[in-house]
């Protein structure tokens, strides 16, 4: 547009992803705390002499400066890179450690999926999001707990969240046994369709406890009812996004049980036949 000018503005932002673009610059996601999630150019932060190039890696916290439309209404869809400021680079606390790096991993393709419009504020899901990345660069709890505390508020957020204490169809309160992914979640005897997920009480108490962020209760889970756990959640989120998410399989959840099966994102999910 003629006469358009680039507005300078600040925001605070966690790095989601980095895209290679040409031999110098790259592509930077970030999810920011007033602006959304957004796209913007960083040039020659791949250049050796780069003084901002290591502190726009993935799952950093920084304060950027971008060049551009702030709602994304004139000029160019991605923004410039102008100044970064590192507040916390979490990513380099655990760049070494495959659980904590993986989890992080789906965390932020989680977040990114989260956000389908571009400059849509959404304050609660960035808290979320910088509140993960944190447990898991402090490693106060097991990586796997905090990504599926991630992901079920996550759904919370975006009004996904499964039934756990009633029925997910009928509303008849109380614990259930059976768990129905395309129902929604827990559901009764009466409303339990064919090949619904038979949990152990502990798994949908797990799943209360990190939802609730009743961390007392979800330390104390045993390997087996955290990958039950793990499985029902990456199957309820995918479900709803309608897609794999690429990161869920590489991350660490230990290997599979008897008597279990594989559900789509890598967890263990156990199953008993309709009758």
């Amino acid at each position: 547009m003629a006469g358009y000018r680039r507005q300078l503005y600040r925001d605070d932002a966690v790095v989601l992803r980095v895209q290679k673009l040409g031999e110098s610059d790259r592509i930077i996601t970030l999810l920011t705390r007033r602006h959304g999630r957004l796209r913007a150019v960083a040039r020659g932060v791949r250049r050796t002499t780069s003084k901002f190039g290591a502190r726009l890696e993935p799952f950093g916290h920084v304060d950027v400066q971008l060049a551009g439309d702030p709602k994304g209404e004139l000029g160019s869809s991605l923004q410039s890179v102008s100044q970064v400021e590192g507040i916390d680079l979490y990513g380099k606390r655990f760049l070494g450690d495959y659980p904590r790096y993986t989890a992080a991993s789906a965390i932020a393709e989680t977040a990114e999926r989260l956000t389908p419009v571009e400059r849509e504020p959404s304050l609660r899901l960035f808290q979320l999001t910088l509140g993960a990345l944190r447990a898991l660069a402090e490693g106060s709890h097991a990586p796997t707990l905090v990504l599926d505390a991630y992901l079920l508020r996550g759904m919370a957020l975006a009004g996904w969240a499964p039934a756990l204490t009633a029925c997910a169809v009928c509303g008849t309160p109380g614990r259930h046994r059976a768990f129905s992914v395309p129902a929604g979640g827990a559901v009764c005897p009466d409303c339990r369709p064919p090949g619904a997920a038979h949990p152990a009480p502990a798994t949908i108490d797990l799943m209360s406890a990190l939802t609730a962020g009743d961390w007392r209760v979800a330390d104390a889970a045993d390997t087996g009812v955290r990958r039950e756990c793990s499985g029902l959640v990456a199957a309820h989120l995918q479900w709803h996004l309608e897609r794999a998410l690429r990161s869920l399989p590489l991350v660490d959840r230990g290997g599979p049980t008897p008597g279990t099966v594989r559900s789509p994102g890598g967890g263990d999910v156990s199953r008993e036949r309709s009758e």
